[in-house]
């Protein structure tokens, strides 16, 4: 079950690909400035993960009015991701946890997904700019997504 909520999040350096190459994505690096929403996902290049990442991305600017950045993690490559939200128009940070730390570090391993190995569950934590974790929500089954109406409600009670 996920790290649970008024826990401190655990701080992660992660990598990620865009068009300069590859950068380092730094959880702490929200703290003292914005909210940050921290989707967890099994795989790129599959059906719900696409959809959930393209929704969210159509209504990217609900969570940067709340103050919010968005960061999506998975075990794929930094190569993979990139090539993956080139092709869907992901608009967000996409991080490769290709170690699994942070999915252990966060307790969301989905073990032997589809028989292919542990991968990412599927999972939404919203933490507040000191880092604490104020919502963490892992769904039964990879194939159902957040409740986002509550992630949202969430941020809006943060300052």
């Amino acid at each position: 079950m996920a790290i649970k909520v008024g826990s401190k999040a655990p701080d992660f350096t992660l990598k990620s690909k865009n068009a300069t190459g590859l950068v380092d994505v730094k959880l702490s690096d929200n703290f003292g400035s914005k909210n940050t929403v921290l989707l967890f996902f099994p795989a790129a290049f599959t059906g719900v993960c696409t959809k959930e990442m393209c929704d969210v991305t159509a209504g990217l600017s609900q969570y940067t009015s709340l103050n919010a950045a968005v960061i999506g993690v998975s075990i794929d490559t930094p190569f993979a991701q990139e090539a993956w939200a080139k092709q869907e128009k992901i608009g967000f940070t996409l991080a490769s946890d290709l170690n699994k730390k942070v999915i252990k570090d966060y307790d969301v391993v989905f073990p032997n997904l589809a028989g292919i190995g542990d991968t990412a569950a599927r999972a939404a934590f919203v933490i507040d700019k000191e880092g604490v974790i104020r919502y963490a929500e892992q769904t039964p089954t990879p194939k159902e997504v957040p409740n986002f109406t509550a992630i949202q409600s969430t941020l809006s009670g943060l300052k």
